[in-house]
């Protein structure tokens, strides 16, 4: 079984409930991710993949091996997704309906829907039971400070990034409150974690981006207190490892990418009214981020604490 999600952490980290029902659904077929290389320390804790092949992009590829016995889209709504896949000549392939593609078979694809429901629906549709509340990782092997608070300035797109400032403002509040705050970033984000650490008065040691691997960063957040960040990759850990988490939204609706409504020691702030398709270009906070104060995620965070200690 080969299955294609060339995405990102949250990517993956939303198509765990499916990868788990494929598991369950075919647990004599060896299932194949094809998923971007730096993925694996991921890949490793979803323990339903057998192997994973490394895929960056759609870019037509030949496959090697014998052709798949089933061949499953969790990528996209097609038509290269699933021109990608067919090229590997699978014996089946489960995925949206695309006509352009020549695909027929298949639900049809809607856009105002969370990221997790879509996956499992897919799966529903073809008669394979999936889960969306089936969202934990197997806890990382990696050593990691336990009881941190992790504000994480960093995402990938300048429409989801908070104010330097205000996260400054919120980890200066949280470090004297008692908290231990470190700063995580992903590769090219170190420079907006030292300058939040330097406006919230915080030593240079707090400061993780950019000395952390994937692997790393996903032991941090699974072993920690607490987890601020925007609408991005890590936001998908903190639910995976049931860590309190504060995450800010911008252009996009936590309806389709936030953390589930069932998990009340995850809070979502979000002052937008209409979802975006996606990132629209830009190097500024979307206006609905910016609307979000550090008195409001502070609150948050005490609310979220609560009901942690509760649960």
């Amino acid at each position: 079984m080969l299955v294609l999600r060339a995405l990102g952490i949250g990517d993956l980290a939303t198509a765990v409930p499916a990868l788990r029902g494929l598991r369950a659904a075919f647990p004599r077929h060896r299932l194949t991710l094809a998923a971007p290389a730096w993925l694996a320390p991921l890949v490793d804790l979803v323990e339903a993949v057998d192997a994973q092949l490394p895929v960056e992009d759609l870019t037509p590829r030949t496959w090697d091996g014998p052709p798949p016995e089933l061949a499953v889209n969790l990528h996209g709504r097609g038509p290269q997704s699933h021109r990608l896949l067919r090229a590997a000549a699978p014996g089946r392939l489960l995925a949206f309906a695309c006509p352009p593609a020549g695909h027929h078979d298949g639900p049809h694809w809607c856009d105002d829907e969370h990221e997790v429901d879509r996956w499992c629906r897919l799966l529903h549709w073809y008669g394979i039971p999936a889960d969306r509340t089936d969202l934990d990782l197997a806890p990382p092997g990696h050593p990691a400070p336990v009881g941190v608070s992790v504000v994480h300035p960093g995402a990938k797109s300048g429409r989801r990034r908070w104010p330097v400032d205000r996260f400054a403002a919120v980890a200066r509040q949280l470090a004297a409150d008692g908290h231990q705050v470190v700063l995580t970033g992903g590769p090219g984000e170190e420079a907006a974690a030292h300058a939040v650490a330097t406006a919230a008065g915080l030593d240079r040691s707090a400061v993780l981006a950019g000395r952390t691997g994937l692997g790393e960063l996903a032991a941090v957040i699974a072993r920690a207190r607490l987890l601020v960040s925007g609408d991005t990759g890590v936001a998908h850990l903190a639910t995976a490892f049931r860590t309190p988490s504060v995450v800010l939204f911008g252009p996009m609706s936590p309806q389709r990418w936030g953390p589930p409504a069932t998990r009340p020691w995850h809070r979502a702030i979000w002052h937008g009214t209409v979802a975006e398709p996606g990132d629209t270009p830009g190097r500024e906070p979307h206006p609905a981020l910016l609307r979000v104060t550090p008195g409001e995620v502070l609150a948050a965070v005490s609310a979220v604490l609560s009901t942690a200690t509760v649960h």
